[in-house]
């Protein structure tokens, strides 16, 4: 891939991660006047007032302002788990690793290097683009009369490098965004929580009677950003982990097949 051609790419990427924060903005947003803050989940047909009794639309609502903010990172999560799902997919390619790793041993050990390389194009994936660089290199190796043994292991050795450069960015691209949402989940949510206590502390200082709608929409918004916090935080936490252990297990494929080649080519190099 040329440098422009990568950097194109990279621009997309940054596009398609900034304007989906945004149309999950709109989208929570929208959700939170609209739907939760329709007149019908409220006592009276008035949004000002408290949430009928079980409607859980109007108590989300009475989370305030901070709840679009929350839903944005929920639905920014959801956004980029289907952006990894369908990133890893491509990247694994058609076939299983494992039986596409044991097709390639036994093809090498057999020296049949062009079907190997068919058996790549049929895989596809970043596991399959690592091993056809490897074996393109492994080929013309072969008929190099020029470079000593010990320079053309080194040789395969770094076209393995080089095209596994290529591929972890792609694997670990959009990463942070987990790690991120984990934490600012939890500071937001906080914040909300901290909001709505001071409304209901404010409630109960009032003199005389203290009020009642207003305590309750206090404790109703403290609770709501409390759940809305958590519930980002650890979804972003197991997705963090699940796509993390994936990528782990791509990088050892990798490793793995890379490992195969190189040694059968010094093996085949000993035996000349």
């Amino acid at each position: 891939m040329s440098k422009q051609g990568s950097s194109f790419k990279e621009t997309l990427q940054n596009v398609f991660a900034v304007s989906a924060i945004l149309i999950a903005f709109v989208v929570s947003y929208i959700l939170f006047t609209q739907v939760m803050g329709n007149p019908v989940n409220f006592e009276g047909g008035n949004n000002e007032k408290a949430a009928l009794e079980g409607n859980f639309l109007g108590i989300i609502y009475r989370g305030g302002f901070i709840v679009p903010v929350l839903m944005t990172c929920v639905l920014t999560l959801i956004i980029f788990i289907i952006e990894r799902i369908i990133t890893l997919s491509r990247a694994k390619g058609k076939g299983r690793l494992n039986t596409f790793v044991r097709n390639l041993q036994d093809l090498l050990a057999q020296d049949k290097i062009e079907e190997a390389l068919d058996a790549c194009d049929k895989q596809r994936g970043s596991l399959a683009n690592v091993m056809k660089a490897g074996l393109s290199r492994y080929r013309d190796l072969q008929n190099d009369k020029d470079l000593e043994k010990d320079q053309k292991i080194l040789s395969i050795q770094k076209s393995f490098e080089e095209a596994t450069a290529l591929e972890l960015p792609m694997l670990s691209k959009n990463m942070v965004i987990f790690t991120t949402l984990a934490s600012i989940s939890v500071l937001i949510g906080l914040i909300g929580t901290v909001l709505g206590m001071i409304r209901a502390f404010a409630a109960l200082a009032q003199s005389g009677a203290p009020d009642a709608l207003a305590l309750s929409q206090g404790i109703s918004e403290a609770l709501v950003n409390t759940a809305f916090g958590i519930t980002g935080s650890t979804l972003s936490i197991i997705a963090f982990n699940y796509f993390s252990s994936t990528i782990d297990a791509y990088t050892f494929k990798i490793d793995e097949a890379g490992f195969s080649l190189t040694q059968n080519f010094a093996a085949s190099l000993k035996n000349k």
